[in-house]
């Protein structure tokens, strides 16, 4: 059982502006991060992201930025066993599209093969839906979805 996904959505802006979205700390709190973002997402950076339906400001380790195409981070797995942590790692690409959107897509992957992974797994799988949906709702329509969502 290899427990990974990979949710996607297209967003209709151009590529610079969506990643810009999402690298940086200022943008990606306006609509994600309900409880702030600190750090831009760049190669070798240790940001911290909090959330108010998640309390409690983490880490996120960031392995590669390559400007317009790709993020790739690590962060703590949280699968509810406090007897081993462990990180898994997030890659979020994004595809200029012919007609001018954005495709993002993100993948999530490396969690243990155990019943508290697999729960693990479908909440971040859920959560990083939800964040594509709040950023497209953000991009083209200025709507922050998560704003009084969770708090």
């Amino acid at each position: 059982m290899d427990l990974t996904f990979k949710v996607s959505a297209r967003i209709a802006k151009p590529v610079a502006e969506v990643f810009e979205a999402v690298a940086n700390p200022d943008e990606l709190s306006r609509y994600f991060t309900t409880g702030g973002a600190k750090g831009r997402l760049e190669t070798g950076a240790t940001v911290t992201w909090d959330f108010h339906d998640f309390p409690g400001a983490f880490p996120v380790w960031v392995l590669e930025v390559v400007p317009e195409k790709r993020i790739v981070l690590q962060w703590e797995a949280n699968d509810g066993d406090s007897s081993a942590s462990y990180r898994t790692t997030v890659t979020m690409t994004f595809e200029p599209l012919d007609d001018g959107r954005t495709l993002v897509s993100i993948a999530e992957e490396g969690w243990r093969e155990t019943e508290t992974g697999l729960k693990a797994s479908y909440g971040n799988c859920q959560g990083w839906m939800q964040m594509l949906c709040a950023l497209k709702a953000y991009k083209e329509y200025g709507i922050n979805l998560r704003e009084g969502m969770f708090k």
